[in-house]
């Protein structure tokens, strides 16, 4: 089954052909060269991109259990968040207009300053089976998991801390409305991808109708129109002049396919 896709409005970026993406219906075995795409929040797709897949509804949902959440790997983050509003669930705050489904969040361990998805993870289900969060390595932006995760169990904590949220919506205060795909490179050790990006005079910088954010230095966005094209080569051009500035080579957060 299969589903077509606009990525021009699917992205959050809005960038992006029109292409059939293949639903994921059960536990499978995914052929190497599919890339599998999640809520588009963090993505930039190129014209000619690999094989596309998704999953399906079946694994959008929240079943709440004595100690635990088990949420499916398709549920969007909004979804969840309201949920622990709803139901008084510590530990989702983080989530607060941090975009995308559980699955890719959980995958490239996302989060906010020293705040990440897997502060409060106890499992995930891949297609080998329930992997214990002790068996998996969790860093910054990133972990080892390997294939698809289909569904996530996390530590159920009574208590949702509104002062927390509060936090968490003062962290975000400086992200940028226009359409974006989240930070664009991942912070340096001891240092911040924003302020490398600023002093070697990206901010506001733009090629075509993509820019990095006047607003947020870090943040890619597009000003009506940008094109994939527009997006590569001002990516290029940043990680170029901050290597020979600062010997530093920035690492992608965003996902190019």
């Amino acid at each position: 089954m299969e589903k077509e896709i606009d990525f021009s409005c699917y992205t959050s970026i809005k960038i992006g052909p029109v292409k059939n993406v293949r639903l994921i219906e059960n536990i499978e075995i995914l052929q190497k060269d599919i890339f599998l795409i999640g809520g588009g929040n963090n993505l930039l797709i190129s014209p000619n991109p690999p094989p596309l897949a998704m999953l399906s509804k079946k694994f959008d949902f929240i079943k709440e259990n004595s100690d635990t959440l088990h949420v499916g790997a398709a549920t969007l983050s909004g979804k969840l968040l309201s949920y622990a509003k709803k139901h008084n669930i510590g530990g989702f705050e983080l989530l607060y207009k941090l975009p995308g489904t559980l699955g890719g969040i959980v995958k490239m361990n996302a989060g906010l300053k020293e705040f990440c998805i897997s502060d409060n993870l106890k499992s995930v289900l891949t297609r080998k089976g329930w992997l214990e969060k002790k068996d998996i390595d969790f860093s910054y932006r990133n972990s080892n998991i390997g294939g698809v995760i289909y569904e996530i169990l996390f530590e159920k904590r009574v208590g949702f801390d509104y002062k927390k949220l509060e936090i968490f919506k003062n962290m975000r205060k400086n992200q940028p409305s226009k359409p974006s795909a989240g930070s664009c490179f991942k912070n340096p050790q001891n240092d911040y991808a924003g302020r490398l990006l600023e002093l070697v005079g990206f901010k506001g910088k733009k090629i075509g109708n993509v820019a990095f954010s006047d607003v947020h230095s870090n943040f890619l966005v597009n000003l009506g129109g940008g094109t994939y094209d527009d997006a590569i080569t001002l990516i290029k051009e940043a990680q170029k002049a901050v290597l020979e500035k600062f010997d530093v080579k920035l690492e992608l957060e965003i996902k190019i396919v």
